[in-house]
Formats: structure tokens, sequence, C-alpha cells
């Protein structure tokens, strides 16, 4: 068996977003998916991207991937890596495809000085919480991610500045 991890090429838009509606219908999120093809494909292949993409492919076969862009942390004065996204598909579990895609981040960021290898994940995640956790990854359970989206977003955009 042949485990290959390589970035994503334009010819990849099909099987990303693919991807992408297996991974909201397995967090039951798919209701939230607004992206399609299109969108998805201009943004990663972009003249100067801003996020990225890693596929995973088992003997030829896409089995997963990776969705990534660059943060920043003050504290270090360094760019950090953080995942958006990662995904191996149900078939190919337990083959250490999730690892791979993993390690060839964590191997991104050395190799470039980055400090920081970031994501979240969901708490009701046990399984996903747990292989983190034996990789070495700290589960940080004194920070909660914040969101401003959609109406809350716009509204808050244009509200008046403060006095």
């Amino acid at each position: 068996m042949s485990l290959v991890i390589r970035a994503a090429r334009p010819e990849d838009g099909a099987i990303i977003f693919s991807l992408v509606r297996e991974l909201a219908e397995y967090e039951k999120l798919t209701a939230e998916v607004d992206a399609n093809e299109q969108k998805i494909a201009a943004v990663l292949f972009a003249p100067e991207p801003r996020v990225f993409c890693n596929i995973a492919e088992w003997n030829g076969e896409p089995a997963g991937f990776a969705l990534w862009f660059l943060n920043f942390s003050s504290f270090r004065g360094t760019h950090g890596v953080f995942l958006e996204d990662i995904f191996v598909r149900v078939a190919f579990r337990r083959k250490g495809i999730g690892r791979a895609l993993l390690k060839r981040l964590a191997a991104h960021c050395v190799e470039r000085g980055y400090e920081r290898f970031e994501w979240a994940v969901l708490d009701w995640n046990a399984p996903a919480i747990a292989f983190y956790r034996a990789l070495g990854a700290e589960v940080l359970d004194d920070w909660l991610i914040c969101r401003l989206g959609g109406n809350a977003l716009a509204s808050f955009a244009l509200q008046g500045d403060a006095p």
C-alpha cells in the first residue's frame, strides 16, 4: 500500500470540495456549507494564495486532505500554521493518513522556523481529541473560539464608532 501526501493542484478542485462536503456531513454541519467547487478553487489557486491544501492519496485514490493557512503570534514574533480542516475518508482511516497529513504540516513549520501549529477540534469528537493528545498536542481548555459571522458580522461592521 502506498501513501502520497502532495500539494493540491488546480485540477483537484472537485475532489477538495467533495472532501469538504464529506467533512461537513461527519461534523453534522452540512447546512453551514456555502462554498462551492469554484469558490474553493479560486481561493486555493489564486495568483497569491493565502490558504493551502494538501491531498492524501492511498494507492492513487484521494483519501483525505488538510486545508491550512498562515497565522501570526505577536508573542512569538513569527508565523505559524493554522489547520482549518483535516479529514480522512472513513474507508481509509486507521492507516496513518491523518498522522501523515499532520506530520507534513509540522515539518513545514519546522523547515520555515514557524513556532506554532494550531487547530480546533469539536468538543464532542473524543476520538480526535485522544488522537491529538497521543501526538503530543496540548488541548487548550482555557481558550475559547470567538466568531462573528453572517448577520452579526454585518451588524457589528455597520455600527457607529464608540465615543
